[in-house]
């Protein structure tokens, strides 16, 4: 055990030829064709079970990114329309400055897993760092206490035509350290 978790270990028994224990939830016959190969191994894995950092992201409260209403779907094209993605992020009694934030949610169909998808006809609100497109899933390091700067804008996939109308979009947004 260190200060950051619990290590974790594990035994397992590989069989090579014979019958496989049952109570490892396998029957039946392991075969090889040399029988000189017959014997055990033990194996050990090791991990460490860590808590997350102590950081609350916008003190508990979701973060909302608003678009209004002056969205024009004609002009709908990765660049227009880009918003900041205000958040705050504290984290107390980290002895680690060593950090990544990533965001998970349901990817559109297009835009290379960047772009939630907004259930609205072939409209996407890709998620950016820094200007950059920000992989859905994928890890963005830094250290605290400076925290990423995120954006997010309306995207379309190539050969639709948009329709007015509301869109939603949701995502998770995950601190961990790195």
């Amino acid at each position: 055990m260190n200060k950051h978790g619990l290590s974790l270990a594990l035994a397992v028994m590989l069989c090579l030829g014979g019958k496989v224990p049952r109570a490892a939830g396998f029957s039946g016959p392991a075969r090889l064709t040399d029988n000189s190969m017959k014997g055990s191994v033990n194996v050990t894995i090791k991990g460490i079970i860590r808590t997350p950092p102590p950081c609350t992201i916008n003190n508990n409260v979701p973060i909302d990114v608003d678009f209004g209403n002056a969205v024009d779907i004609s002009k709908v094209d990765g660049n227009n329309y880009r918003k900041d993605i205000s958040y705050t992020l504290e984290c107390t009694g980290t002895a680690r400055p060593d950090m990544k934030l990533s965001i998970e949610g349901v990817a559109a169909s297009f835009d290379d897993g960047a772009a939630l998808d907004a259930g609205h006809g072939g409209l996407g609100i890709e998620l950016q760092h820094d200007g950059e497109k920000l992989v859905l899933g994928s890890a963005v390091n830094f250290s605290w206490p400076d925290k990423p700067a995120l954006q997010a804008v309306p995207v379309k996939q190539a050969g639709a035509t948009l329709t007015t109308g509301e869109f939603s979009v949701g995502a998770t947004m995950i601190v961990d350290w790195q």
